[in-house]
């Protein structure tokens, strides 16, 4: 089916699901395949239960005297091609935004800033991989004056597919850290796919990008495109220099535009590093004609969800949660920020760091040894990773282990953080501390 024909399709209803538990009368079911599921096999069943039209790519599943079973070659590319030539009709301006870590804060931040003048899309949750982002611009509206759009990876080559379905504008590469280690097969693959940002838009040409001055590998790699900076280190080049005041346990940062004068604002981020992510949504926000006042009042007002930076009063005990995800660079920042704050007594537990290959278990016994020079008052491991380091903390084998030690003797008067891969579960604590 020519995109065209189905563009006129989305027209009409242009609401998009891929789940056959979700359909929404008028829409249109998307059959993608999956290690486990052939969504061809529930095309029918999405029809029936209120989406008007199925798109599919098995001809078995193709009924030539229902209409609205439109076949295609492969629904996931056709997914991405529908949602490119969608983005390309409207035009909206986009911001493309990736990273290792703190991108999806940074996204958060970016568009609660640019909120306060415009009509905003945004990534909503992890939507940022092959199949989330194609529908995150299937969202767009004419309504929308800008995008903020977030573009995740673990493998070599996914930010080159995704910038091309994106086609963005403007960008930003948080940061470039030892994540997923396993399939970018080293640092310099990070690095190297996380710059694929720059170089869609270095080939675009005259485009704009949003970097963190700090950060020498960024700046690297960044040569031929228009530069706006931002850093914790004064420099002339920079449209925003800021500088962490106090963060015991939330966030509270100075910033200044240049020759004006010096902003302070109180957030409730737990973590000095966020500091980087407030400053990129500062200076986008400049940027784009928001107003420091208006800046101010957005990340002031700011309250982070999803397990990121959290801060969570029990009964028992004070929960700095950060267990979405974890790596060593942003391990070893949290934990560098946990120390350094002025709160007691000291509890961490850690889960395991996953994705790191044949560098795990050096990268576990780094943050290991680490750990031994913070003090902390009190330190559990989850996980057959840190099992396997050198160290005399005690030590749990997955987050089942860890509940029914809670349920028999649960700490009491500690701040806890709480930080490891998604896959560990460790979210799941929350509500036995």
């Amino acid at each position: 089916m020519e995109i065209e024909s189905l563009y006129r399709i989305f027209q009409q209803h242009p609401i998009v699901t891929t789940d056959s538990r979700n359909c929404p009368a008028g829409s249109i079911f998307f059959a993608l395949k999956g290690e486990s599921f052939d969504g061809n096999t529930f095309a029918a069943q999405a029809l029936k239960q209120g989406c008007s039209y199925a798109v599919v790519d098995e001809l078995q599943f193709a009924d030539k005297n229902n209409s609205n079973i439109l076949l295609t070659e492969d629904v996931l590319k056709t997914l991405q091609q529908l949602a490119t030539h969608h983005r390309r009709c409207l035009g909206t301006r986009i911001i493309g935004i990736t990273g290792t870590n703190g991108k999806t804060t940074t996204k958060e931040l970016i568009s609660t800033v640019l909120m306060q003048k415009y009509n905003v899309l945004y990534t909503r949750g992890n939507f940022n991989n092959h199949i989330g982002v194609p529908l995150t611009l299937l969202r767009l509206t004419s309504e929308h004056d800008i995008a903020v759009i977030e573009m995740g990876a673990n493998h070599p080559g996914e930010i080159k597919t995704l910038v091309n379905i994106v086609e963005p504008d403007y960008g930003i590469i948080t940061n470039v850290g030892k994540a997923h280690l396993e399939g970018f097969g080293s640092f310099e693959g990070v690095i190297k796919t996380k710059g694929e940002l720059y170089d869609y838009l270095r080939q675009r040409g005259n485009s704009t990008v949003f970097i963190n001055n700090d950060n020498p590998y960024l700046n690297d790699i960044a040569k031929g495109l228009n530069l706006v900076r931002y850093g914790k280190q004064n420099h002339d080049d920079l449209l925003v220099s800021g500088e962490v005041t106090v963060c015991d346990p939330y966030l509270t940062f100075c910033w200044r535009e240049k020759h004006f004068s010096k902003h302070e604002v109180h957030t409730h981020l737990v973590g000095s590093y966020n500091v980087d992510n407030a400053l990129a949504a500062v200076s986008i926000g400049l940027y784009f004609g928001v107003t420091p006042e208006q800046i101010d009042k957005a990340l002031g007002g700011y309250i982070p969800q999803n397990n990121r930076s959290q801060l969570k009063d029990t009964k028992r005990n004070k929960l700095i949660i950060d267990a979405y995800n974890a790596n060593p660079t942003s391990m070893m920042a949290a934990l560098a920020n946990y120390r350094d704050m002025k709160v007691f007594p000291k509890m961490a537990i850690l889960g395991d760091m996953r994705e790191l290959g044949p560098a795990s278990l050096e990268e576990h016994q780094k943050i290991v040894d680490f750990i031994d020079s913070c003090h902390f008052d009190n330190i559990w491991f989850v996980g057959n990773q840190f099992a396997l380091t050198r160290h005399t903390q005690r030590t749990f084998t997955d987050v089942e282990e860890v509940k029914k030690s809670l349920k028999e003797k649960c700490p009491q008067g500690y701040y806890i953080l709480i930080k490891g891969s998604n896959g560990m579960k460790l979210f799941q604590l929350t509500d036995y501390l």
